[in-house]
């Protein structure tokens, strides 16, 4: 506050002094009505590997998003290389569609499900450490390695995946 009222003061003194000298009147306006608001995008179906692979279905089960689990991106340490999948290629569930490498150790990446690659996420090229920070986020900034396109198969596939109690369950048993 006292930055700004230097500001004033040295663009006009005199505006400070009639600042001071005004009443302050407070207003009795009200909102019309509380609206609920969520700041939380809808979510959608995310189900895990065995694998430790991830992958986010839209409601209609056409296009996804797939990454690797945090429960991976911790046992993995530090990603120094991400092998990321060729756009428009098609793969079924099980097969390599990437690679991850750090410091400990090196791990393909598998297809959760029946799918054909849309896009990459081509910020892991340049900062493959994204997938260690946020590995579970598929927004613009975030570790999803590719989107891709679903069909019947896919979609089946999916069904057959763990949802995420499931996947807890699955990784405690692990350590």
């Amino acid at each position: 506050m006292a930055s700004l009222a230097r500001c004033l003061r040295a663009a006009r003194p005199s505006t400070l002094s009639r600042l001071a000298q005004t009443p302050i009147t407070r207003s009795n306006w009200q909102p019309a009505s509380l609206r609920a608001f969520s700041a939380s995008p809808i979510r959608d179906i995310r189900k895990y590997t065995k694998d430790h692979e991830w992958i986010d279905l839209n409601a209609d089960k056409t296009a996804g998003v797939i990454g690797i689990s945090e429960y991976a991106a911790e046992e993995l340490g530090d990603v120094v290389y991400v092998e990321l999948p060729e756009e428009g290629k098609e793969f079924s569930a099980g097969d390599a569609i990437g690679a991850v490498e750090s410091v400990k150790s090196a791990a393909d990446i598998n297809a959760p499900i029946a799918c054909k690659v849309t896009a990459i996420n081509l910020t892991l090229e340049e900062k493959p450490g994204t997938i260690n920070q946020v590995p579970e986020d598929d927004s613009h900034g975030g570790g999803w390695i590719a989107k891709v396109e679903v069909s019947e198969q896919g979609a089946s596939d999916f069904e057959a995946l763990m949802d995420l109690e499931e996947y807890k369950a699955f990784t405690g048993s692990e350590h």
